[in-house]
């Protein structure tokens, strides 16, 4: 016997405008029971499988996570790092070496930590 992933939780101070931030990341629906002002809001990623799930809590992030996304983008890295700075990501570290190799870390708009890495395009050439 094995147990499945429901959900990823993410611990934030406004559910609803966290999961909008992830739901135009991962281009995936919030759920459509979810509104502003919801403690719990999630992203379901895909038909089936685990979801994004945004829990309010009263608490600020303090530390970095011990847990963290990685997303390997459809565009290159280089586009993809751009258009999450652009919807209101920040670079916390750029880990991306000169030969094309390595990745950027990122926050979201609450500062938890996530990397973009290297596109299939990106590792083929």
């Amino acid at each position: 016997m094995v147990s499945v992933v429901q959900n990823v939780a993410i611990d934030c101070a406004d559910a609803y405008a966290l999961a909008r931030f992830w739901s135009e990341v991962t281009g995936r629906p919030l759920d459509a029971a979810d509104r502003p002002g919801d403690p719990e809001v999630q992203v379901t990623l895909a038909e089936g499988g685990p979801a994004l799930y945004f829990h309010q809590v009263p608490e600020p992030k303090t530390v970095k996570n011990r847990l963290h996304l990685c997303l390997r983008p459809e565009t290159t890295r280089e586009q993809e790092v751009e258009r999450l700075l652009g919807i209101g990501a920040t670079l916390v570290a750029d880990r991306r070496e000169a030969d094309g190799a390595g990745w950027a870390v990122l926050a979201d708009p609450e500062g938890n930590e996530f990397c973009v890495l290297r596109s299939a395009s990106d590792r083929a050439a």
